[in-house]
């Protein structure tokens, strides 16, 4: 359609799926990006410094606890998945954890809702929380094993990239039931 005959409004050029976008929503998906790898910076941040702190200053002590016998904080070393399964299968954990940042790198090119860009975020900052300690951690590269600290009564060890992880699926389930893409359409079925 030439310039002189496209209405007000309408999409001018497609974006990497073949649809229309219009110059806003370009811009749009450009913050979005922006969000999500500022979210999954921050939360990387926050994994990266807890555990710097509770390797200097918490591993090879007693656990402290925070309030009362309900939460302590206790470092361990994790050579498995959640709740330490797997211990023996730590290279193919790290393997996953890269395919999982490489998914959601890719995702970002459709990425048009703000919601899913701070989901994909805690996403991409726990992974790669974990995949660091994977990669650098004793006892050897790809071989890693994981700190956690954190120790509610009752229930696995976990630290802030496990948290991560947990809020951004936590917040996909959500997005997908409410019939929110990542594309920002929205069904209704």
């Amino acid at each position: 359609m030439a310039e002189a005959e496209r209405v007000i409004g309408t999409p001018d050029t497609p974006d990497d799926s073949g649809e229309q976008r219009t110059p806003a929503q370009r811009n749009g998906r450009g913050r979005r990006i922006a969000v999500l790898f500022a979210v999954a910076a921050f939360a990387y941040a926050l994994d990266l410094i807890s555990k710097t702190l509770v390797v200097a200053r918490l591993e090879g002590r007693e656990p402290i606890r925070l309030v009362g016998d309900l939460l302590e904080l206790h470092a361990i070393r994790n050579p498995g998945a959640a709740f330490g399964f797997g211990g023996a299968f730590t290279v193919i954990f790290t393997l996953i954890a890269a395919a999982v940042i490489v998914v959601i790198i890719r995702l970002a090119r459709k990425l048009y809702s703000f919601p899913w860009a701070v989901a994909l975020g805690l996403l991409l900052g726990g992974a790669l929380g974990n995949l660091t300690d994977r990669i650098f951690r004793s006892p050897g590269i790809f071989e890693g094993q994981v700190v956690d600290f954190i120790a509610p009564k009752g229930f696995a060890v976990f630290n802030l990239a496990d948290s991560a992880i947990v809020c951004g699926g936590i917040l996909i389930v959500l997005l997908s039931f409410r019939g929110l893409d990542p594309d920002g359409t929205v069904h209704k079925d």
